[in-house]
């Protein structure tokens, strides 16, 4: 069923325009007649899914700016992609000023929701899991914005991912807020992004919580200018179910909150509990790499006030048992593979939070050639500017 309804855009300063809705319902042809909304939907438009559950077998796609797509809620609009035929994504958007709020995603054969190189992104009230639980056969994202700037992730919920439940990659302008990922490899992925708010999120029984990550190789690189507050970070202690040969392969289970070959990150007045292997852990880049623009050191983390309870008592990494007992039974909360930056620290710590330091003499060392000792870190640092981080204001307007 289709509806004219009036709305004002102003999308590039274009006039106001007649914009119309599009009305899906379940059952069969879904999925011929929701493919064709969203391609001939124009900017303004709105796609609404009924309540139901739509049995779909290929991915979706849309690259249209300024559209809607709406669901019931996200108990009730499920894409279920179980049937799925090919490895795709569910949903590919490649287009600006979108909108996608409301709906459930289920086992779709690659990742769930793809957004490439589309700005001013909105996620809202999404679901997005694989009900068989963790498998390294899941798709490697749930929620994935990459090459975007404008990164708006609100109230989500992602389960299963075997890589990250909710990644954001080579991106600007970020905010991931009021979600939860759990048994996901990592739950929430920061990865060369800059200027980036994480804040009130649950992460539990991922392999790893939270991480902030740069990598070498890729076309945007020089992460940083991040901000990780006020989450739960729980229980972390899911093994690693990560194809071989992906990166957070090497995450290691217990992991809290990591932070690898990043600058400016700021952690503070976060629950870290139950996360077996390190509560909080900053690392350098451990592999070669021959990028001449990378920089594989942390610099500039600052570990503020944040509440740490029962970690770090059965580190995953060779020698964790002996480890943690040379330690009384579980290693300081901070865990730094004790490499810098020669120009810059890699961490500061405000709130007086112990840790230890691996005393890696090169990066790329192994952790079997630690010389575990006391950290000794910076207290004090000079505040930087940020004000710019988190995504646009304007973005807020289409939560309501």
């Amino acid at each position: 069923m289709i509806r004219l309804t009036i709305a004002a855009l102003a999308l590039c300063g274009a006039a106001p325009v007649f914009a119309e809705t599009h009305t899906i319902t379940p059952g069969e042809g879904a999925q011929e007649r929701l493919q064709e909304a969203l391609i001939l939907a124009e900017p303004g438009d709105e796609i609404v899914l009924e309540a139901g559950r739509y049995e779909l077998t290929d991915g979706l796609s849309l690259d249209v700016d300024g559209v809607t797509l709406r669901g019931a809620g996200m108990d009730e609009s499920v894409l279920d992609f179980t049937g799925q035929q090919g490895s795709g994504e569910g949903l590919l958007v490649t287009s600006d000023e979108v909108t996608l709020r409301d709906f459930a995603m289920e086992n779709p054969k690659g990742d769930g929701i793809k957004s490439k190189g589309a700005d001013n992104i909105v996620y809202h009230a999404l679901k997005v899991t694989w009900t068989n639980g963790p498998d390294a056969s899941n798709g490697a994202y749930a929620i994935y914005p990459v090459e975007s700037t404008g990164v708006l992730v609100d109230g989500v919920y992602v389960s299963g991912a075997s890589d990250a439940g909710i990644y954001v990659g080579q991106s600007s302008k970020i905010t991931v807020r009021n979600s939860i990922a759990e048994q996901n490899v990592a739950g929430i992925e920061i990865e060369n992004s800059r200027d980036a708010l994480v804040e009130n999120n649950i992460a539990t029984k991922n392999t790893g919580g939270i991480l902030v990550f740069d990598l070498p190789g890729l076309p945007v690189v020089g992460g940083g200018n991040v901000i990780v507050r006020q989450n739960i970070v729980s229980e972390n202690t899911t093994p690693n179910f990560a194809p071989p040969g992906n990166i957070v392969a090497s995450v290691p289970s217990g992991t809290g909150i990591m932070v690898m070959a990043n600058e400016k990150v700021w952690i503070e007045n976060n629950l870290a509990n139950g996360n077996s292997t390190a509560p909080l852990m900053v690392i350098a880049y451990t592999q070669e790499f021959d990028d001449p623009r990378y920089n594989p050191y942390p610099r500039d983390v600052v570990i503020g006030a944040n509440v740490v309870e029962d970690g770090g008592s059965n580190p995953d990494f060779p020698g964790g048992e002996q480890f943690a007992a040379a330690f009384g039974g579980a290693i300081p909360p901070i865990l730094w593979d004790g490499l810098s930056d020669s120009d810059r620290p890699a961490l500061i710590v405000t709130s007086g939070i112990p840790g230890v330091s691996l005393n890696l003499a090169n990066q790329g060392q192994s952790i079997m050639e630690a010389q575990p000792g006391p950290m000794t870190a910076p207290s004090e640092i000079e505040q930087w500017d940020m004000s710019g981080i988190g995504a646009p204001a304007e973005l807020e307007a289409r939560l309501r």
